[in-house]
């Protein structure tokens, strides 16, 4: 009697599944916040994604949303690709610009990295494996994106890009993390 008990809820799950499939439906997906949390656990294991690239992601029904900057089409890639790899997804909307090669944005690149990287109040995030504050520089134009610890470290970064010997336009986008209890 208990192998009975036992056995019949899984038949009535494997039941109600053959089911939906012989009506032509799919079985339900996960969530949709669920699928947005595997979709950016990918994006952050991607091996070509560097400081100097911004991918965005979020999901809409089943649909993933790319979006963001790179400087290497490559990424685009495989970031469409991790998303059709995400259980529940079924297209992807790839909105990721590549941003096209240029010599004067790769050395805004390096100052704007070093000026911000290197300077010991801002140090800290300088050992993270996937660098917290994104540099973008497009058209001799840099905007930060990412998230740091404090208003401090915000401004600190803004005014770090803004020091470098060219003087370029910086946007500062970069959040502040909420404080964990």
């Amino acid at each position: 009697m208990k192998f009975i008990l036992f056995f019949l809820p899984f038949w009535f799950v494997i039941a109600g599944l053959a089911a939906t499939v012989a009506q032509g439906q799919a079985p339900a997906s996960p969530p949709q916040d669920e699928m947005a949390r595997e979709l950016r656990r990918e994006l952050v294991l991607l091996p070509s994604d560097t400081v100097f690239d911004n991918v965005l992601a979020d999901v809409r029904g089943n649909t993933a949303i790319l979006s963001g900057e790179v400087i290497h089409p490559s990424l685009r890639t495989e970031a469409e690709n991790a998303a059709k790899r995400v259980h529940g997804i079924a297209s992807v909307d790839d909105q990721i610009e590549v941003i096209p090669p240029s010599p004067m944005d790769d050395r805004v690149r390096d100052e704007v990295f070093g000026a911000i990287y290197e300077y010991a109040g801002l140090r800290k995030y300088e050992f993270a494996v996937r660098k917290p504050i994104r540099i973008i520089v497009q058209d001799g134009r840099v905007s930060l994106y990412g998230v740091v610890d404090s208003d401090a470290d915000r401004n600190l970064a803004g005014v770090r890009a803004r020091s470098i010997p060219d003087h370029v336009p910086v946007t500062n986008n970069l959040l502040v993390a909420e404080p964990r209890s």
